[in-house]
């Protein structure tokens, strides 16, 4: 069932965090954030939105890591319950997409929960102090339909104004995709 994130709450600061990447490394956001900006992603393997945005999405990171901004995803999906989602086959899906950013395992997913991340894909957009300026969509396209001919690169011109004027441009369109696989609460 495909989910929504709900209204943003506009300058609130990142969280923190330290989680391991499929690099073997291990990344806190102060090592990923870039001098214009910081993209996090919340993305995982198996979801169909996810598959149909991901080369749309690498070229776009590509572009930003280009112009001075941080980009990493992060995956916090209950790996119990969708293997496909595991810490080996995320690395292998980093290096079939050959994602040019850290991507994360949040694997008690304490980070979606402080982001407030409910899908995947799920973009937050931060500013050059870490303050958050868009919870948008990448571009208009959708699970089964890829954006029209001419369609904006929505994330991209969006960081792109974050960093010259501190605000993202509006409307800022909500992504859509599955929801996040969270971990039964043990009682």
């Amino acid at each position: 069932m495909a989910a929504e994130p709900p209204p943003a709450e506009f300058d609130t600061k990142a969280p923190d965090f330290r989680l391991p990447a499929t690099d073997g490394n291990s990344y806190a956001l102060a090592d990923i954030a870039g001098e214009k900006g910081t993209v996090i992603v919340f993305i995982c393997n198996h979801c169909p939105y996810v598959k149909a945005v991901i080369d749309r999405l690498v070229a776009d990171a590509r572009t930003l890591l280009a112009e001075g901004f941080g980009v990493a995803a992060i995956s916090s999906n209950d790996v119990a319950t969708y293997p496909a989602d595991s810490f080996p086959n995320m690395a292998r899906f980093a290096a079939e997409h050959g994602l040019p950013f850290p991507y994360l395992y949040d694997e008690d997913q304490s980070v979606a929960r402080a982001y407030g991340a409910v899908c995947t894909p799920d973009y937050f957009g931060f500013d050059a102090e870490l303050r958050l300026k868009y919870r948008g969509r990448l571009d208009e396209g959708r699970a089964k339909t890829p954006p029209p001919p001419g369609a904006r690169r929505e994330l991209v011109e969006a960081m792109r104004a974050i960093a010259a004027t501190g605000r993202a441009p509006e409307p800022q369109f909500p992504s859509m995709g599955c929801s996040i696989k969270w971990k039964m609460a043990v009682a």
